[in-house]
């Protein structure tokens, strides 16, 4: 009997991407990964350290060190190197290093003969991720960024400490930019399937206390929360990159707010932002366009011309 296995790479051997490989070994979500670093060593280390794992979970995955060279074979390769910003930049700031990072990796990459989806977390992710996209060549459904994936569940997790419930009884997304300009798409988000502004509107009293525009600030602050405290954020992007990757190997249709670039939908072109999308065996099927209010509907778009802005000063056109 003739199997093939499902083999993930995985850039960046730091936090975030040994979160991520830590989250898929116990999850049993592929059957390989390969650890690549720009220091060989501390891939081979992350790579040992996770297969001492094996003894304690349910099935066995085969992790190992690589190289750019040997992703060709690989189903999914999820990219985690990046720049990180420094106390009081923003995500953007630290766009050129990431750029000059990211088109090294793809070039030897795609070098290779890679031909699978990319899944992308370096920051800033929207402008990265269309960054992947340019340089591989590949058509746009291969190359995902995690986007607002991570803020969305930031935003179910507040509101079920709220509502007392469980954060997958809560329905909706943060959209846009995966930064500072992000919003909630508050008129599509459910408690329980029943939408939360008809649920605040019938128990005034009882929910008075509630601002959605703390809400919101919150979620869209949470991850700098968490960098201030102890200088990254890595576990809840490691199991949202973990989340995507098997949506993607397990062909589930998962629905998630990822940074996908946008063709015509939502009235935008030449960018790459925050949307729900189906995400499946060949990457993104179909994206969700969101019957949005005018006011969230205003938003999205300011949002996408910053990314679009930030697009534009790589210059990516005039390289190709």
């Amino acid at each position: 009997m003739k199997t093939k296995s499902r083999k993930v790479a995985i850039v960046g051997s730091g936090m975030v991407g040994s979160s991520c490989a830590y989250s898929m070994v116990n999850q049993a979500i592929c059957d390989e990964i390969m650890m690549i670093d720009r220091t060989y060593d501390r891939a081979l280390a992350q790579a040992l350290d996770l297969s001492h794992c094996m003894d304690f979970t349910a099935t066995r995955t085969k992790v190992y060190a690589g190289t750019y060279s040997d992703c060709a074979p690989m189903d999914v390769v999820i990219l985690t190197a990046g720049a990180n910003p420094l106390p009081g930049q923003t995500r953007l700031d630290v766009m050129d290093a990431a750029a000059a990072i990211t088109e090294e990796i793809v070039t030897n990459i795609m070098a290779g003969g890679f031909d699978g989806i990319f899944v992308v977390a370096a920051n800033p992710v929207d402008i990265v991720t269309y960054m992947v996209w340019k340089k591989s060549g590949l058509p746009r459904h291969r190359v995902i960024g995690t986007g607002t994936s991570i803020d969305s569940s930031r935003l179910k997790t507040l509101l079920s400490e709220v509502f007392s419930i469980d954060p997958r009884s809560v329905n909706g997304y943060a959209m846009g930019e995966h930064g500072e300009s992000q919003f909630v798409a508050w008129s599509h988000v459910t408690i329980g399937g029943k939408p939360i502004l008809h649920i605040l509107e019938q128990h005034r009293e009882r929910f008075s206390h509630l601002d959605l525009a703390d809400i919101a600030r919150k979620t869209k602050d949470a991850g700098w929360e968490i960098f201030t405290r102890k200088g990254s954020t890595h576990f809840g992007i490691g199991s949202a990159l973990a989340y995507i990757t098997r949506s993607i190997l397990n062909d589930e249709h998962k629905i998630i707010a990822v940074s996908a670039i946008l063709e015509g939908e939502y009235g935008q072109t030449g960018t790459c932002t925050g949307v729900p999308a189906i995400i499946g065996r060949d990457g993104i099927k179909e994206l969700l366009e969101l019957n949005l209010s005018s006011e969230e509907f205003t938003k999205f778009n300011t949002s996408c011309d910053i990314v679009r802005s930030g697009i534009a000063s790589l210059r990516l056109e005039e390289q190709a």
